[in-house]
């Protein structure tokens, strides 16, 4: 009967069969339990174990099933303990077999009911890295909805056994967890394990997080390609139903990566899988665990725009900084290897220093100057120079690397080699404002080459003749030795920096009066005599940048006997208001006394003040403000500076004056503290502490006559009424208005700043800050008038200072000073408005050099954030392919070079302990010089040889 019941049961035809013999087997076995012992035996049990019955093969699922009923009805019998001391064995070598998911389903249900099969001791870690790697060979070809649902059951049941058997058997968890990762970490492409191995991360233990990913991301023997492949595979777990904590444990060996600088590793699984788990985004059952995912590698993928395959809403500006700097592999706390310093890519401000190539602080502080002039950055950073190799696509590669690179300091040797003046001997000392002057002109001057090339092959290109060519290129000719005029014309440089001023000298003699309007790009400003020098001669310092053929920074005239007689606007451009003289001219004597010319390249102009109006009060700091009321002030030409009058047909005495019409984007101040002791025949440097006004004001004077002006002197007025005011006789009828100047309202970008006591040795550091277009749109008149600088009909056309009240109250109220950082080579970090103005007063060496101001109240439609497509707004312009890709694998390379420094240090770190100096300002010591100790390299103060300026 036990006979024919299991031959139904096994091999009935149908259900009904089946059924019956199970009714029947379970009858007769309760009533008869002696001979069901006998026949149920140990033999009889391993030879369907081992052979199978009849026509069934010894993995089919009905014998599994058959053993299983048969332990239920035999269980109070003795001889079961021999059954499962048999089944300890042999399920062990039906796990080894690599059994289906159906039939190691039913092997898990009976090994639940019947835990006293399960082998023990050394077995039973055998057992669950076996059942883990028989997890590792499922796979499931439907993809149909039931056939799928029944494979997830048929995991869950397996992966609940090896829960149950790692409660009740901690010893079996560490080994199965390293049989998982030595599945999933496999390079083997012949093998490819399961997802379904995801079924087994729900029930690991979230406190061993710690403990498991130090010991992955720090084994030595995990191999690089081993790891990638097993993050790889973990990422696609997300692709499991039902799975709970996948997310979790990926997050966990992504920032555990990044804490001990592997980012190769995370680039490559990061371009790898970023567009799967994207795609799982569709799937609501794996969305959630899907989404923590792609937001941390989208939040931490911060090298390359690769990676960002979406859009999200856009948070705020504070927001955007916290989840960045939060989730940065750069950013990871190091906990795992705690003798190493964490690599920090950028500083803790966002911005990227550059490296000092040797005594190239004057150029590292002029670009950082530029760079945070918001405005000519993205005019840069817009411009389409594909296939150009200029100074200007070199320096849209650098402002593009210092905007995107991850580097904390980056090495600007392509831009200095092609930027260096000729006259500029590598590695020595050099001025800032002389280098600033010369990229100036080299960018203005090639955008006009590039513009009459473009125009050339225009021509080429539509089939113009050869007469009509010629044509073109007198124009191109004419472009280059005119300045421009509509802004459709002008260069970047004229654009953001180009300013024009009008001179016109009047001969005291005959009162006749000539004109000129020139370009200049930055004003320099000489320093005020004391009260107790008021009449004396005052030299102008050394060489004077070039002449441009352009007319920007343009010295020559047209009467070559004129030349020693008109000093550089670049020297000492600053407009000064005709109406100023009216009561002057009379009371000048008609011979000043002068003294000698010392022996300085580029003849020095001597500057007389007005008797009794003394710029510079004494015993006060003079200001920005007074240097310029310095200038604004006429201007004497006597002794050996007379001036060669026409009319006269002699030297003469005369009166220069000059007036602002055309304000810069961005105003461009030099202050000459490097001036000439002729007693001793030395340049010195002017120690002198100078006010840094935030905001300022600059006379603008815009004539309707001033396009009928030539660009040449001549001679056109002649007064026989010295009384009259000179400016009257200049002014055209009609213009009553154009005699009084406009107040263009400025404020202060960024300071240059020269450490040292000579001019010979030294280093120059910057002060810069962001200034957007909603920024520079704050409006003067909120002041009280009293408190700003305004005309005044007595000289001081510039009035005084802002209050440093008043002004600490619009830093609080107005934010705008929100944010300062000071540049010094390869260190940024953050500063205040308050450190810029006292930084002398507390470094006496320490003194303002360049200063840089934005104007207010733009209309040209540069100084906004806008563009016509509407693009970009309040940032950066989209940067080109051709950048971006350079800046990616530029960020990539920057972080395998971290991977190798940090492995490199953890072989050291049993032996040898490491420092951490936090990278931060220090108000109680001076910025540092060109030595490694001060941002650069080498040395400090006391190491003349090394310093530069």
């Amino acid at each position: 009967m036990f006979d024919l019941t299991t031959r139904l049961i096994l091999e009935g035809q149908d259900p009904f069969q089946r059924q019956v013999g199970h009714q029947v087997l379970e009858a007769y076995a309760r009533y008869h339990r002696p001979e069901f012992e006998a026949f149920f035996n140990k033999t009889f049990v391993l030879g369907l174990l081992q052979q199978g019955y009849h026509s069934l093969d010894r993995q089919d699922v009905a014998i599994l099933d058959y053993i299983h009923n048969g332990l239920k009805l035999i269980i109070s019998c003795p001889s079961v303990l021999d059954l499962f001391s048999l089944l300890q064995v042999e399920v062990l070598r039906m796990v080894c077999e690599r059994p289906a998911p159906q039939l190691c389903a039913r092997l898990s249900d009976l090994l639940s009911d019947f835990v006293q099969c399960i082998p023990k001791g050394k077995l039973s870690i055998t057992f669950c890295q076996q059942l883990v790697r028989t997890i590792g060979h499922f796979q499931c070809a439907s993809t149909q909805e039931k056939e799928l649902r029944e494979y997830v059951s048929q995991v869950m049941k397996v992966s609940n056994l090896l829960q149950n058997i790692w409660k009740t058997e901690p010893a079996t968890l560490l080994p199965s967890l390293q049989e998982v990762f030595a599945s999933i970490s496999s390079t083997d492409a012949s093998f490819e394990p399961s997802v379904a191995l995801a079924s087994l991360v729900q029930h690991i233990p979230l406190q061993m997080t710690a403990v498991l990913i130090k010991s992955l991301t720090t084994d030595p023997n995990v191999k690089d390609a081993s790891m990638t492949q097993a993050l790889c595979r973990m990422i696609d777990w997300l692709s499991w139903p039902l799975a709970q904590h996948v997310d979790t444990w990926v997050i966990a060996l992504l920032k555990g990566l990044a804490a001990v600088q592997k980012f190769t590793i995370l680039i490559d699984v990061t371009l790898l899988k970023i567009e799967l788990v994207f795609n799982r985004l569709w799937f609501p059952v794996v969305r959630p665990g899907a989404l923590v995912v792609l937001s941390h590698m989208l939040l931490s993928f911060q090298h390359s725009p690769e990676a960002f395959h979406m859009d999200f809403p856009k948070p705020s500006e504070e927001k955007i900084k916290l989840i960045l700097s939060q989730s940065a592999w750069t950013s990871q706390s190091n906990s795992l290897a705690s003798c190493l310093s964490r690599l920090s890519g950028k500083s803790e401000t966002g911005k990227t220093g550059l490296i000092n190539l040797g005594n190239t602080c004057y150029m590292n502080s002029v670009i950082q100057a530029l760079f945070m002039a918001t405005e000519f950055r993205r005019q840069v950073l817009s411009l389409n120079l594909n296939g150009c190799n200029s100074l200007m696509k070199k320096l849209q590669h650098l402002f593009a690397f210092l905007a995107h690179t991850q580097r904390e300091a980056y090495a600007p040797r392509i831009f200095f080699e092609a930027s260096r003046p000729p006259w500029f001997t590598a590695r020595s000392q050099q001025d800032c404002s002389e280098y600033l002057r010369f990229l100036l002109d080299r960018l203005h001057e090639e955008e006009k080459i590039l513009k009459v090339q473009s125009s050339q092959k225009l021509s080429e290109s539509l089939g113009y003749s050869e007469t009509c060519l010629q044509e073109v290129a007198s124009k191109a000719a004419l472009l280059t030795e005119t300045s421009c005029t509509s802004d459709g014309e002008k260069t970047l440089i004229e654009k953001m920096f180009g300013g024009k001023l009008r001179t016109h000298i009047c001969c005291l003699n005959c009162k006749s009066t000539s004109h000129k309007v020139e370009a200049f790009t930055d004003l320099s400003l000489a320093f005020c005599p004391s009260s107790s020098m008021e009449n004396l001669p005052f030299q102008y310092p050394t060489s004077p940048p070039r002449a441009q053929d352009d007319g920007l920074m343009q010295t020559s005239v047209s009467d070559p006997s004129e030349e020693s007689l008109v000093y550089n606007p670049a020297i000492a451009a600053i407009v000064c208001d005709p109406v100023v003289n009216e009561g002057v001219m009379g009371s000048l004597p008609d011979e000043l006394p002068c003294t000698e010319n010392a022996s300085i390249p580029n003849e020095p102009i001597k500057i007389f003040v007005n008797k009794g109006e003394s710029p510079r009060p004494g015993g006060t700091t003079p200001s920005v403000t007074d240097l310029l009321n310095y200038f604004l002030a006429p201007e004497v030409l006597t002794g050996d500076n007379q001036y060669y009058c026409e009319n006269c047909a002699s030297l003469q005495n005369a009166e220069k004056a000059m007036q602002i019409t055309e304000e810069p984007e961005y105003l461009i101040l030099t202050l000459l503290r490097f001036s000439y002791d002729q007693k001793y025949h030395v340049r010195r440097k002017i120690l002198d502490n100078v006010s840094l006004p935030l905001l300022l004001e600059l006379p603008v004077k815009r004539t309707a006559s001033l396009s009928a002006l030539s660009e040449s002197w001549s001679i056109d007025v002649d007064f026989t009424d010295v009384s009259e005011n000179l400016a009257k006789k200049l002014k055209p009828s009609g213009t009553e208005e154009a005699c009084f100047p406009k107040s263009v309202s400025y404020v202060l970008n960024s300071v240059v700043v020269h450490s040292g006591i000579s001019s010979e040795s030294g280093h120059y550091y910057s002060y810069a800050r962001n200034i957007t277009g909603t920024e520079s749109s704050y409006q003067m008149h909120h002041h009280h008038p009293e408190t700003l600088a305004l005309a005044s009909s007595q000289g001081h056309l510039l009035g005084k200072d802002v209050p440093t009240t008043l002004i600490e109250q619009d830093l609080k109220n107005k934010e705008m000073s929100k944010e300062w950082f000071l540049f010094n080579d390869s260190r940024v970090t953050f500063t205040s408005f308050q450190s810029v103005q006292k930084i002398t007063s507390r470094f006496p060496k320490d003194t303002a050099y360049v200063l840089l101001y934005k104007k207010q109240d733009s209309s040209n439609g540069l100084s906004g954030s806008n563009t016509s497509s509407g693009l970009w707004v309040n940032g950066d312009p989209p940067l080109q392919k051709e950048l971006m890709d350079a800046i990616t694998k530029d960020n990539k390379l920057y972080l395998q070079e971290q991977e190798l420094n940090a492995r490199a240090r953890a072989l050291q770190a049993a032996s040898a302990s490491c420092s951490f100096r936090p990278n931060g300002f220090d108000d109680n010591d001076p910025p540092g010089s060109c030595g490694p100790t001060g941002g650069g390299g080498g040395g400090g103060f006391n190491t003349v040889g090394r310093l530069v300026f």
